[in-house]
């Protein structure tokens, strides 16, 4: 097993951009421009007291505060019920990974003949922290605004399984899942794929890896905030270098974590806005978040999934920052975007797209 980089080695060898590429100026919290319940929500988020990733271990990092808990702490604030959104039913299940057994949890109610649509879900977290849990609003979001079956897998992750684990567990649960679809109630033709963040980049291997697939490729996907390429001096990485509650450095420092060495930062699993062939993909639906170091990558993939000729909607929030969809019992814009991601889903499920 390759070492993991030194903090040096790893800043210095980054595609090999430090050597050609300027210096990225120092910019301020660029968090400010959020207003009203966005910036609600970051205070929430700064009162409990997070801190930088990239001053802590990977296991110390697993036990940072998260948006989901700022966003219950608003909720109390407000005196909001905490009861999360009702689904028909929740049931933690394993799935058959690359490697093993993966945790997983079933949102939705089972349909005796099998007439189910199904959504696989992959959380966030930079393939090193976050679970099931963390994401567990997204996920029921998805079910409710759907009425599909959202199979929300965990992967293993870094920096003790470096890629392409997540991504190789990411391929073999969807194919579990097109095996074991009609047994969960579901229909094996009408199976989507959705990821936030580092599993927006795991719903696009998926695509990439199936799209021939004589099991036939995903119906569809949702890419919310995809970790879309490596550039780390995109436009994004400078002007919101120093955004909450995802940061230029936190970014740099999950990589580390994840991959093995230089070479890997040009994989067209991770590459995928650069370095990846998109023809073929089913239709897909993009969300950006405006505060993000994530969002040039992001506008970059729509236009290069729209050059390969794939059916693309994709809508931004300027006001919005990183991990934002999941926060609806706070935020408006996550309403907005959990509804506008749903009606893109219904309209492939129904056969209109």
């Amino acid at each position: 097993m390759m070492l993991p980089w030194s903090r040096r080695a790893f800043a210095g060898s980054l595609l090999g951009l430090a050597a050609c590429q300027s210096p990225i100026a120092r910019m301020p919290d660029p968090t400010g421009l959020a207003a009203g319940d966005m910036a609600e929500l970051l205070q929430a988020y700064a009162a409990l007291g997070p801190k930088p990733l990239e001053s802590l271990t990977p296991a110390e990092a697993r036990r940072q505060p998260s948006m989901a808990d700022a966003v219950k702490a608003v909720q109390r604030r407000r005196g909001m019920d905490l009861a999360p959104r009702p689904v028909a039913m929740v049931q933690d299940i394993q799935v058959q990974g690359a490697a093993g057994p993966l945790p997983a949890r079933i949102y939705g109610e089972r349909r005796a003949n099998g007439a189910a649509p199904m959504i696989l879900y992959f959380h966030g977290g930079g393939w090193v922290i976050a679970d099931l849990d963390t994401y567990d609003a997204s996920a029921r979001a998805l079910a409710a605004e759907t009425g599909a079956i959202v199979v929300s897998v965990h992967y293993r992750q870094g920096p003790e399984h470096r890629f392409p684990a997540a991504h190789e567990d990411a391929v073999a649960a969807y194919q579990w899942l097109v095996a074991n679809s009609r047994t969960l109630g579901g229909d094996p033709n009408r199976i989507a794929v959705a990821g936030e963040s580092a599993g927006g980049n795991l719903a696009l291997t998926v695509g990439m890896a199936l799209r021939a697939s004589p099991a036939g490729r995903p119906a569809h996907l949702l890419l919310i905030y995809p970790v879309a390429d490596t550039d780390v001096n995109a436009p994004s990485m400078r002007d919101q270098e120093n955004a909450k509650p995802l940061s230029r450095a936190a970014v740099l420092w999950f990589v580390q974590n994840y991959t093995r060495g230089p070479s890997d930062l040009q994989d067209p699993r991770l590459d995928v806005g650069r370095a990846a062939d998109l023809a073929g993909l089913p239709r897909c639906t993009v969300v950006i978040a405006g505060i993000d170091p994530l969002r040039s990558g992001g506008e970059r993939l729509v236009g290069k999934l729209r050059a390969a000729g794939v059916q693309t909607d994709a809508r931004s929030f300027p006001g919005a920052t990183h991990e934002f969809f999941g926060a609806a019992p706070v935020l408006q814009d996550a309403v907005v975007a959990q509804s506008y991601a749903g009606a893109r889903l219904r309209e492939v499920f129904a056969g209109r797209a």
